[in-house]
């Protein structure tokens, strides 16, 4: 199935560090592509900030710089009929809305977990640095996180596994005409053919 086959649209996936974004990122982009989806992109925010952001820091100011950025490049692949999958903390309601008006095909997905939860899943230890106050402008922490109040889909990552995560926003973008039709069908084909 090519790219054209379809309307674009970005799959912003919002949250703390440590939420689920990147892996449920993958996990979607790996279930479109098995079912013959070729026009997409993942945009982790991990390696934006590594590649086209690195000459910004962590004000707000910056963070809002960060998110225009990777929204400007999302709309460019969108209009295109891509599938963008965003996976950025965008911590702040302001830069989201504007990404949303920038892009206009855009679905927001509050990836959501307690902060217990993302304590223990943090193997690098940035949740127990900020707790100390030794890491500054740690999102949720020592720098605000705006939580979504209308996101398209809700997926708590304490309480579903990536795979129920992933269904729901597959359901979600077939159900709003983002996927064909024939997207199910296409993928039990392929699962059959020899």
């Amino acid at each position: 199935m090519q790219a054209d086959a379809f309307k674009g649209v970005t799959i912003w996936l919002t949250g703390l560090p440590s939420a689920g974004k990147t892996t449920l990122a993958h996990l979607l982009g790996n279930k479109l592509r098995e079912r013959g989806i070729t026009g997409l992109e993942i945009l982790d925010g991990d390696v934006i900030r590594l590649n086209l952001c690195k000459d910004l820091g962590f004000s707000q100011e910056d963070r809002m710089t960060n998110i225009r950025r990777i929204a400007f490049v999302s709309q460019l692949l969108t209009r295109h009929g891509i599938i963008v999958i965003v996976a950025a903390i965008s911590p702040y309601r302001e830069s989201r809305d504007l990404a949303r008006q920038e892009i206009k095909d855009f679905v927001e997905v509050f990836v959501k977990c307690p902060m217990d939860v993302l304590i223990g899943r943090d193997v690098k230890g940035h949740y127990k640095k900020a707790l100390a106050g030794n890491l500054p402008h740690f999102t949720g922490v020592s720098d605000p996180y705006e939580e979504p109040l209308h996101p398209e889909i809700l997926v708590e990552t304490d309480k579903e596994t990536p795979e129920a995560s992933a269904a729901k926003i597959l359901g979600f973008l077939k159900k709003m005409g983002y996927l064909p039709d024939s997207f199910s069908t296409l993928y039990e084909k392929r699962k059959s053919a020899p």
